[in-house]
């Protein structure tokens, strides 16, 4: 391998320096140690740089959200206990069971966590949960935050479940959340994303705007941005689709392929301007107008932009494994002329307490890099399968083709 394909950041052979997110054979390295399973690993549930989280037996239903703080008398700090004690309803998810519109669940996980010294843990919705509008979130025994928690964490792991648009049916096993173990602070500087971006362009505008603009890639905080696509991102004119409003149906998450789209959505086209209307609580799949790529030893993390850019928020889905958009393409110093890299990030958007008009190119969200502790040995696409690897204006996995026109 030439001096420019050389990883940046992770060396396979340094087993001593392992500062970063644990790539797939460090996980599979820490079942039993730092994971702890109820029952043999799935298929699958090890990715390039997560674990994918599976639902236990039994969900509660509960009144509202809740955080259980730090522990203390009187099973204060015990999810588990709280969700109990609290509960409207038993969901026996061993054989599948429907979870309503708008009800929230508390689900005990399969995987535990006793997390070194050093590590944490970091959780987010899967690709297909967010594009589904199923609002996941990890919860941890004496949590003070959601999908996070602190270095040496040991305890279970449950998930606070709510759809928000439609019926969704779930069973044990089920595999809603990922979560990804991070030794020390692996977050890159700003210089190290811009050396990153130098050597593989990390991302770039489709049209080219953004290819030779740093200030126009980077935020202050590190992400490189991204901004909406509302022209051409889809066929017809199409650039997005709306879920419907009250929608009967049930949603299946294990049936994969199985349902037809325009039974939960309808097509959302852009107006003469260039423009979407945003309506209060609609949800709203779109795609990003840039072109995403993680290399082999880094991953990345979605964030929600300052809320100061709009009434708007784009939410759930946030993790990109190394090798999402990623294809091998000669680096860009050495041959600019044969960078293929690239992907569109598919973007799930609510606008809240007012309508709100997005325009294209406007930016909704910026993407964070880690570094990875080695070299994972697979990388995101379809030689392991990934269902979003050469994605476009793509609704979730369980979808038939076409979509509404």
């Amino acid at each position: 391998m030439s001096n420019a394909q050389q990883p940046l950041f992770a060396d396979p052979t340094d087993t001593a320096s392992q500062t970063g997110i644990l790539p797939s054979q460090m996980l599979a390295a820490e079942i039993g140690r730092q994971i702890l399973i109820d029952a043999p690993l799935a298929d699958g549930q090890i990715q390039p740089s997560s674990i994918d989280l599976r639902l236990g037996a039994t969900a509660y239903q509960v009144p509202a959200s809740f955080l259980p703080g730090p522990k203390g008398p009187g099973g204060q700090g015990d999810v588990l206990a709280r969700a109990k004690s609290m509960a409207l309803a038993e969901l026996d998810l061993s054989g599948g069971a429907v979870m309503e519109r708008g009800a929230i669940y508390i689900v005990p996980l399969m995987e535990s966590l006793k997390l070194r010294w050093r590590h944490s843990a970091i959780a987010n919705p899967k690709s297909s949960t967010g594009r589904l509008d199923v609002f996941v979130r990890l919860i941890g025994d004496g949590a003070r935050e959601f999908d996070r928690l602190p270095e040496q964490y040991s305890g279970p792991l449950y998930a606070e479940i709510s759809p928000r648009s439609f019926h969704v049916k779930v069973k044990q096993g089920s595999r809603l959340l990922q979560l990804r173990i991070r030794h020390g602070r692996p977050k890159l500087s700003l210089s190290a994303m811009r050396d990153l971006h130098e050597r593989y362009g990390i991302i770039e505008a489709a049209d080219g705007v953004m290819a030779d603009d740093p200030d126009a890639i980077f935020d202050v905080r590190g992400g490189t941005r991204l901004s909406i696509n509302l022209r051409g991102a889809g066929t017809d004119g199409v650039v997005g689709y709306k879920a419907r409003r009250n929608c009967p149906h049930i949603l299946d998450l294990e049936a994969v392929g199985a349902h037809d789209p325009a039974e939960f959505f309808v097509p959302v086209r852009a107006d003469a301007a260039g423009r979407i209307l945003l309506e209060p609580d609609d949800f709203y799949i779109l795609v990003s107008r840039e072109l995403v790529a993680v290399p082999p030893d880094v991953a990345a993390e979605m964030i929600a932009y300052d809320t100061f850019v709009g009434e708007f928020r784009v939410h759930y889905a946030g993790f990109f494994d190394p090798g999402f958009g990623y294809f091998g393409a000669a680096s860009r110093p050495e041959q600019p002329q044969a960078q293929t890299n690239g992907t569109a990030a598919v973007l799930e958007v609510r606008s809240h307490e007012v309508p709100f008009y997005l325009d294209h190119g406007q930016t909704v969200c910026s993407l964070l890099y880690h570094k990875l502790a080695a070299l994972p040995d697979q990388l995101y696409g379809e030689a392991i399968g990934s269902n979003y690897a050469r994605q476009g204006l793509n609704l979730s996995k369980h979808f038939k083709r076409p979509y509404p026109a």
